[in-house]
Order: structure tokens, then sequence, then C-alpha cells
């Protein structure tokens, strides 16, 4: 009886809520921090960052970076030597536990006699979950989690996404004047916002494995929609253009462009032979279907075959609208300009069928406001967006 109530009293402190210090949170702010390092440079895989500490002293850190294999606790712990042994691992997603590119994480934390284990979230990848947890809570290192998991969870919005999807994260982007115009009535749009806005831009298509247009803005701007952020990253942006009818010119930038970054066109069967041949030997890759353009479910599924985490829509307005109605977006990024365009005529920014009413409009939450120089960025969540 003894025996049972001891047992009880153990099973009752293992699952109770822990209790955090200012320590703990410094620590795993350390950790997020340190994985969004790995922007560009980790998908399909996480972003992870991972502090080893004693106390209030770091004694080594790392991030993960998909072409260096070594991931953010073996670095860390490299860095930590024999003085991880007794300290606490603070990881900003669930160490792995299996053998893939890398040896278990698991193995190496427990190896370098780390005591502690504090992370934020379960890893979705069924590979992974609950098992690095499990691995190390059987051999007694002391595991904590569900510290800033919701920061670590947006941090790794993309990751999680695709892998309870299997189809990209979407976000849409938006420039617009302060009435809610994308160009003046004869079709003049560059530039709607300043500098530094269009800096921020690049810095998005950064974080993101492809960026996405529709023909009548590829036929408007010929864009070139390549990453000048001057970022490393490890995989090029693959530029996506949603064109039934094929109307991309072999001499669009796009087209020119394609030793650069990969591009890719969504078209219908019934599109011209002899344009997509001229494309094709540009080194455009065309997909033909039927229901290229406008299955926007079927789209995502195949860039999501690919290995496409995430995706950046950029224009234009009947774009915006068709993955808007089709509920395919999970964030919104609008950049304000403090102009005022007017006319009837000037395009706005978002076509498609739209809200009926009010009631039926479609609500941002966790809405974050930034000025950029003299321009706004508001960007927040979709409300039917569980991510």
């Amino acid at each position: 009886m003894l025996f049972y109530i001891v047992q009880q009293k153990i099973a009752t402190v293992g699952n109770a809520k822990p209790v955090w210090t200012d320590i703990d949170r410094r620590m795993m702010e350390r950790a997020l921090n340190l994985a969004e390092r790995g922007a560009g440079l980790v998908s399909p895989g996480p972003l992870v960052g991972c502090v080893i500490a004693r106390d209030k002293k770091i004694l080594g850190e790392g991030f993960y970076i998909f072409e260096d294999i070594k991931h953010a606790e073996t670095l860390a712990l490299e860095q930590a030597g024999e003085l991880a042994r007794g300290a606490t691992a603070y990881v900003s997603l669930e160490p792995h536990a299996h053998f893939g590119r890398t040896p278990p994480c698991t193995d190496a934390l427990i190896s370098a006699g780390i005591a502690r284990v504090v992370a934020p979230i379960e890893d979705p990848n069924p590979k992974v979950s609950g098992r690095g947890f499990a691995h190390l809570r059987g051999l007694g290192i002391q595991v904590e989690t569900g510290l800033m998991a919701r920061e670590a969870e947006r941090g790794n919005e993309k990751y999680f996404n695709y892998m309870r999807t299997g189809r990209p994260f979407v976000h849409l982007k938006l420039a617009m004047s302060l009435d809610g115009k994308i160009a003046t009535r004869t079709g003049d749009s560059r530039w709607i916002t300043g500098q530094v806005s269009r800096t921020r831009v690049h810095q998005l298509r950064h974080e993101y494995d492809a960026i996405l247009i529709g023909a009548g803005t590829a036929l408007a701007d010929d864009p070139l929609l390549t990453d000048r952020s001057g970022r490393k990253r490890r995989r090029p942006l693959i530029r996506v253009l949603l064109d039934e009818t094929l109307q991309l010119s072999p001499d669009s930038n796009l087209a020119r462009t394609t030793a650069e970054a990969p591009v890719l066109v969504f078209t219908a069967r019934g599109a011209e032979t002899e344009k997509e041949l001229a494309l094709q030997g540009k080194g455009v890759d065309i997909v033909r279907d039927e229901s290229s353009g406008r299955d926007l479910s079927r789209v995502l599924d195949l860039l999501g075959n690919h290995e496409v985490q995430s995706l950046l829509i950029e224009g234009g307005a009947r774009v915006a609208g068709k993955f808007l109605d089709a509920g395919l977006v999970h964030k919104v990024s609008v950049f304000i300009a403090p102009m005022l365009i007017g006319g009837r005529e000037a395009p706005g920014a978002i076509a498609g069928s739209g809200a009926e009413t009010i009631a039926d409009a479609l609500h941002l939450r966790e809405v974050e406001v930034i000025q950029r120089d003299g321009d706004l960025e508001i960007t927040g969540y979709l409300a039917n967006d569980e991510g």
C-alpha cells in the first residue's frame, strides 16, 4: 500500500504543470531566436535552436541548417563539452529519437549527461512526435514541455502546416494605397509602397520556398520575382505562375532567368503547344491539367509533392480573391502607403466573389502593425486558420 501511495505521488509530480523561472524563459527565448537564423536554410525540415545552460550561464548553443547535417543539439553540446554534464538543454522543438540523415539527437543529449530538457512542443513529424520525449524520460532525464509553445509553433508555422497537411503554408502579401488601390486607372503601379517596405518584401521572399502570381500580373509587370534579400538560401525560390491560356512570353523576365531560379507554370490542356515548346526551351517547367489555375487545392497538392513547404502569394487581385474565396490562405500581410489614388476604374487589391455581408467578411487575428518608414505593414492570421 505504501509503495502504491509513493508511486501515485511521483505520478502527480510528473504530471504537474512546470513552474517556469525567469532564467527558463530567457533561455527558451534565446533558443527560439537562434532557430530563426535558419530561415531559408532548413526547408523541408524545421527551424531548431538549442541552448545548453546551467543557471544563468550559457555553456553552448547552436541552430540547425539542413546542409550542415549536424543538428542544433549536437552543435550546442560540442560547444559545451564536459560542462554539459548535469546541465539543462533548452530546445525549440522536440529532439528526434530516430536515425535519419543524422543519429538521434536524444542519444547525443543522453551521452553528454544532460540532466534536464526543456522544449515548447512536440514535433508533428510522425517519425518524431512524442518519441523523443519518451526516449529521454525513459532514461531518467527530466523533460518539461509547454514553455513558449505558441511562439514556438508560430516560428515553425510553415513546417507544422506542411507536416499536418502535406501542403505549403500560404501567405498572401498585398501592397496598396490608403484607399485600397494597387494601381492607377491607367495601370501604373510602381511604386506604391516605399523602399523600406520593398526591402521587407524581399526578406519575406527569403523565408519562403515558392512565390506565386497570376498571368495578368506577369503580363502587366513582367516581374523577376527573385529573392534579392542578399541572404544565403538553401534552395532557389521557385516562381509559380497560374496561366491557363499560356500567355507568358518566352522573352519575359521569368522565362529568361530560369537558370537563376526555377519557373513553374500551371496551364490548361488546351494551351498553345508551340508556346509551350518555346517556354520549355528556356527552361520553364509546364504543368498541363484541366484544373490547373482553377482547382487551387490541386495546385497546392502538387507543390507539396515537390516538398514546397511554404508559398508566398504576391498577386494580383484575381489570384488573391481566388485563394481567399477558397479558404486556402493562412496568413496575410498588407503594406499600406499613405497615398490616395482614387478612380472608379483603378483596380482594388482583392477581386473574387468576396463577402456578401459584413458578417461574412474574413477577420484577422493575432494582428501585428509595424511602421515601415511612411508605410504600415499589417500582418495577421485568418480566423479559420488553426495553425
